[in-house]
């Protein structure tokens, strides 16, 4: 199987810091892992935000609690969605020509673990390997309304459209539930839109979110309207029994 990069280096850093039994230095990551500081930083930072590591005093890491009790997907697993999921992100770029991506949760925010660019020049991009919120995004909503995900303790404001109260979160997570797949009207980065529909294994489990995001320019009203149909109609075709990974 074909690693993703990024996950394959988290995986490794996580397997150290465990295998250490207490707490590391940045440095000793890094000369372990072969990579140099900024790297090595990276992944821990990318781990403490996911849940999966702590930092300590002294500007030490080890792995945190969640590693041994949590009951979320592993980075082997979250690499084996990424890879069945690789067709359908293909053929949403295909038929929208506008930018395709996958997310899993980890902790109180999404993982972007794969996505595939729109081939026209005005494009969005959501790096491999970046977090974003739950209550602004289309991926993030998605695992708020179908995958049990808890709401934020804090609304952070991104844009003058994104949503800051509890009260308005619930509102939205009823409509997305009602109308099956996840939308973000410019509420995490203005002049971008997207909709996501949730990924389940063949237990009903949600695994991932998938998604399809383009520029304002394109996406108007009415397309915009029709983009979360399309993405649901693109992972119908996938199934059954696709997801059986978990």
């Amino acid at each position: 199987m074909r690693l993703l990069k990024s996950l394959a280096r988290g995986l490794e850093a996580l397997d150290y810091l465990v295998a250490q039994g207490g707490p590391v230095r940045l440095t000793e990551l890094a000369s372990a892992l072969g990579v140099d500081k900024s790297n090595a930083s990276h992944l821990l930072q990318t781990l403490v935000a996911g849940g999966y590591a702590d930092q300590v005093e002294g500007r030490r890491y080890q792995a945190s609690a969640k590693v041994a009790t949590d009951s979320s997907p592993s980075l082997e697993d979250i690499i084996d969605v990424r890879d069945r999921l690789r067709p359908a992100l293909a053929a949403l770029v295909e038929e929208t020509r506008e930018c395709a991506h996958v997310a899993v949760l980890v902790g109180s925010r999404v993982w972007y673990i794969d996505q595939i660019a729109s081939p026209l020049p005005l494009k969005v991009d959501h790096p491999i390997g970046s977090l974003a919120p739950l209550h602004c995004t289309a991926l993030g909503k998605a695992f708020l309304a179908f995958g049990g995900a808890s709401p934020p303790s804090k609304f952070e404001q991104h844009t003058p459209k994104s949503i800051v109260t509890q009260l308005a979160l619930n509102a939205e997570v009823a409509s997305t539930r009602k109308r099956g797949f996840a939308l973000d009207d410019e509420e995490y980065t203005l002049g971008i839109r997207c909709a996501a529909v949730p990924i389940y294994n063949t237990r009903g489990q949600m695994v991932a979110a998938i998604g399809v995001s383009g520029p304002t320019a394109r996406i108007d009203d009415i397309r915009f309207a029709e983009l979360g149909q399309t993405v649901l109609a693109q992972i119908d075709k996938m199934k059954p029994g696709v997801l059986n990974v978990l």
